[in-house]
C-alpha cells in the first residue's frame, strides 16, 4: 500500500482566519500528520518565529516550489538533513544583526543544525510593502544583491538550503500593523517575505525561507493570540532554520529517479481554506483525478475564490475537525456516506 499523502495550504497574506498569523496553522498540521502518511505543508504554516513543531513525516516546501511540484515540474526528495546557509540584508544595524548570528548559534549548540554559513549582502535589499483590502506583497530594490549573495554561498560553500533575513520597514504605527497583533486584518510582511522566497527558489531550484529583521515592538496586553509568537524575542529565524534544515531537496523530471522520490501524482488529498482555491497549485491538482480536495468553510479569507467559481470538484467542510475525518476515512478506504444513517440505494448507469 502506497502512502497516503496529504498536502495543507494556506495561502499567505489573505487574511486567513487560521493560518493568517504566526504559525497559528502548526495545530491544524500536527493534526493532519498524525492521520497521513506524508504531509506536505509550506512556511507560512509551520513557522511560528521562535516556535515550530517537529514532524518527521512533515515536508517543509516553499511557495513557489510547492506551486511547481502541483504542476507536475518538479518532484520532492527527502532528506535526513540540509546544509544552511544564512543571508543578511546589508541594511540590518549591528545590533539586531548579532542577534540573528546569535540564533543560529544557538541552533547549531542545541538543535545540531547545520548552519555554518552567513553571508551579507553588497547593498541594502530595499524591502517596500504593499498591500491592499484583501492582500499584502512588496517589492525588492535590489533583486541582484540577493541573488549575487545566494549564488556565492551556493558554488563557494555547497550550501543546500538558504535562511533570508531581510531588514522590514519598522511601521509600529500603522493601523493594518494594529489590526493584525490584535487579530484581524492581514499579515502587512507575508506578500512581501513570498516574494524573496519565490525568486530564489525560481533561480536556483534549492529551498528557501525568510525571515524578517524588525525592531521589537512595545508591549500591549490587547495582543492576540494567534499574534503572540511574534511577540517573543527579536528575531523570527529559529523556526525558519528547523524547517529548512530537513527540508526536501527539488528535482526535475530530468534527473535520476530514487526511491523515495514524491511527484504529484502521489498526493491523494489537499486541504484549502473554502474561499482561497485560485491559487496555482490548487488549479495544478485540480486536474490530477485521485486527488481530492478539502475545502474549509471555517477558515475565513479576505479572497472570495470558490471552488464551485473555478469548476473544482470539492468535498466542502465546515471545520478542520470534520476535514480530518475525511481523511481518516479516506485513508482506511471507507467510503464517508457509509458513515451516515442513511445511505442512498446503489444506481443504475
Amino acid at each position: 500500500m502506497r502512502p497516503y499523502t496529504v498536502v495543507l495550504i494556506v495561502p499567505t497574506g489573505i487574511g486567513a482566519a487560521i493560518g493568517g498569523y504566526a504559525g497559528d496553522a502548526l495545530p491544524v498540521a500536527r493534526a493532519i500528520a498524525t492521520v497521513a502518511d506524508r504531509l506536505i505543508t509550506h512556511p507560512n504554516v509551520l513557522n511560528g518565529a521562535q516556535l515550530y513543531w517537529p514532524m518527521a513525516n512533515t515536508l517543509y516546501v516553499e511557495g513557489y516550489g510547492l506551486d511547481k511540484f502541483a504542476a507536475g515540474c518538479w518532484g520532492l526528495r527527502p532528506v535526513h538533513q540540509n546544509r544552511v546557509g544564512l543571508i543578511l540584508d546589508a541594511a540590518i544595524e549591528p545590533e539586531l544583526k548579532l542577534r540573528h548570528l546569535q540564533a543560529v548559534d544557538a541552533s547549531r549548540a542545541t538543535l545540531g543544525l547545520d548552519a555554518t554559513d552567513y553571508i551579507v549582502t553588497d547593498a541594502p535589499l530595499q524591502v517596500e510593502l504593499r498591500g491592499s483590502d484583501s492582500a499584502s506583497w512588496g517589492t525588492i530594490g535590489n533583486p541582484d544583491s540577493l541573488l549575487r549573495a545566494a549564488e556565492t554561498l551556493i558554488e563557494k560553500r555547497k550550501i543546500e538550503a538558504i535562511a533570508v533575513v531581510a531588514r522590514f520597514p519598522d511601521d509600529t504605527d500603522s493601523i493594518e500593523l494594529q489590526q493584525y497583533r490584535h487579530g484581524s486584518g492581514i499579515d502587512p510582511i507575508a506578500g512581501a517575505e513570498a516574494v524573496i522566497s519565490h525568486l530564489l527558489v525560481r533561480t536556483f531550484q534549492i529551498p528557501v525561507a525568510h525571515a524578517p529583521a524588525l525592531l521589537p515592538l512595545p508591549p500591549d496586553p490587547d495582543i492576540s493570540p494567534r499574534a503572540a509568537a511574534e511577540e517573543l524575542g527579536y528575531t523570527f529565524l529559529p523556526c525558519v532554520l528547523a524547517g529548512l534544515s530537513r527540508a526536501p531537496q527539488f528535482i526535475v523530471s530530468s534527473d535520476k529517479p530514487q526511491p523515495g522520490d514524491i511527484w504529484a501524482d502521489q498526493v491523494d488529498a489537499i486541504v484549502i481554506p473554502a474561499t482561497a482555491a485560485g491559487g496555482s497549485a490548487v488549479l495544478s491538482f485540480s486536474q490530477i483525478q485521485t486527488a481530492q480536495i478539502i475545502a474549509v468553510r471555517e477558515n475565513a479569507t479576505k479572497l472570495q475564490v470558490t471552488p464551485e467559481d473555478l469548476g473544482i470538484k470539492a468535498d466542502l467542510v465546515n471545520s478542520y475537525l470534520e476535514a480530518l475525518g475525511l481523511l481518516v476515512a479516506r485513508r482506511a478506504g471507507i467510503s464517508p456516506a457509509a458513515l451516515s444513517p442513511s445511505i442512498s440505494p446503489v444506481a443504475r448507469v
